[in-house]
């Protein structure tokens, strides 16, 4: 199985069957099967609204269809090195499309933020997706008022280029954000 190495962190994306397992079992069993210790991730009810969804709507049947390059369309857990424990997850829409572009989305478990660890990881995921040779541009949205990952992003490189309406769980207000890869 594929892991990236930061500092601090090992981002190990998800396959089909770790996904399944999550969805059918929970979480802990999932960590379990993976080693790691039992997190109980403390974040916001939308992020959790949300990560229910990408998992049922998006991961589980994205990694079904594409096996071959599951984690361009997984989550990828965050785990804090030292402690060998899930602090959030981090993940992109797909390889990139006919215009080399994807997207990039993360969170931190509420007790692990202001540490550092999103942008570490989200670092850490743009060098490996950047060995793509056809990405061309990252994008993200962030909701209007999460000033921390709007933060996140400005600190890696991307620069704000709208504002929009998106629906997901709910309709909400966002910033349209972009990194340009390469040329």
């Amino acid at each position: 199985m594929i892991e990236i190495y930061s500092e601090r962190l090992k981002l190990i994306p998800l396959d089909h069957q770790l996904l399944s397992l999550w969805k059918e079992t929970g979480r802990n069993a999932m960590e379990e099967k993976l080693g790691l210790k039992a997190s109980d991730w403390i974040i916001e009810d939308f992020f959790l609204a949300e990560t229910i969804d990408a998992l049922e709507n998006f991961w589980l049947p994205m990694t079904s269809e594409n096996p071959d390059t599951f984690f361009w369309c997984t989550n990828w857990e965050i785990v804090l090195a030292d402690q060998n424990l899930s602090i959030g997850g981090i993940g992109l829409a797909g390889l990139p499309d006919q215009e080399g572009v994807t997207m990039i989305g993360y969170f931190i478990d509420k007790n692990f933020r202001e540490k550092g660890y999103a942008s570490e990881a989200l670092n850490c995921l743009i060098n490996w997706a950047s060995l793509e040779p056809s990405l061309k541009t990252i994008i993200a949205d962030t909701p209007f008022f999460n000033l921390p990952s709007q933060n996140v992003l400005k600190k890696a490189g991307f620069r704000e280029f709208g504002i929009g309406e998106v629906q997901h769980i709910e309709k909400m207000q966002v910033k349209h954000w972009k990194l340009p890869v390469r040329e």
